[in-house]
């Protein structure tokens, strides 16, 4: 481990961001789309570390075991090496690595949404900009809460909206329409949903993507708890596959 321990580390490193960001949009499932170029010029600098401490030149006293010789490699005669045990332990670091280059992992989904508690925008009670002509208007999940919690101008009244979005089921028998909203990366996403009703008897599975096209159903007062999560009255619902950016922007 000690002459191409941390070089393999590197390497791994390195390959698994590079592989994530230039064969695919599997970078989407951790980052905002602006920082690929930064992802990109990471892992080629891992890499190229990496094999810069490969073929470094390594001292080695010829017995072995990677050390020069010091009086701390070895317990003594009558005991036995402890030297050797803590970097054969080390190489176990490389398998978060291992893993991320061959299974990236799935992006965030229902789990992380269920866990945190309701994320309401910030502006407050206000009129918001009149919407595009035409039914249905396509709405992110964050869009329609916002205007159907704070919106003063009832903008949503009267209109079929259409949101995409993946499934995450209430403790009272309610399902809803889900996206998760990141502004940098994974991990300060925050959640959105929407509650969706007259979908039939169907229960979908948890984390199912679908598209759902309806009307807002008003509820609560504006800008109260009451009013949150938002209702839309399902006319029509469709399976769709995981977008390839499975987050909204704020």
């Amino acid at each position: 481990m000690r002459r191409y321990g941390p070089a393999a580390l590197l390497l791994l490193t390195g390959g698994a961001v590079l592989r994530i960001t230039l064969l695919g949009d599997l970078y989407l499932r951790y980052v905002q789309a602006g920082l690929r170029p930064y992802l990109i010029v990471s892992g080629a600098a891992l890499v190229l570390l990496g094999l810069v401490t490969a073929v470094l030149p390594h001292h080695d006293d010829g017995d072995g075991d990677g050390d020069d010789g010091g009086p701390t490699g070895h317990v003594g005669h009558a005991g036995h090496s402890h030297g050797p045990a803590g970097p054969r332990v080390a190489w176990l670091l490389t398998l978060p690595a291992l893993a991320l280059l061959l299974f990236p992992p799935p992006a965030l989904g229902s789990y992380s949404a269920g866990r945190e508690a309701a994320q309401r925008a910030a502006q407050g009670v206000g009129t918001f900009p009149a919407l595009p002509a035409g039914d249905p208007v396509e709405l992110t999940v964050a869009a329609f809460s916002s205007r159907a919690i704070y919106d003063s101008g009832r903008s949503l009244k009267g209109r079929t909206v259409r949101l995409t979005g993946f499934v995450t089921h209430g403790d009272d028998g309610a399902w809803y329409v889900t996206r998760l909203v990141v502004t940098c990366c994974a991990a300060d996403a925050t959640t959105g949903k929407v509650e969706v009703r007259d979908a039939g008897d169907e229960v979908l599975p948890a984390d199912t993507w679908v598209t759902v096209t309806g009307t807002w159903r008003p509820r609560g007062a504006l800008g109260s708890d009451a009013a949150w999560p938002p209702v839309l009255d399902a006319v029509t619902l469709t399976r769709v596959a995981q977008p390839a950016d499975p987050y909204e922007k704020p």
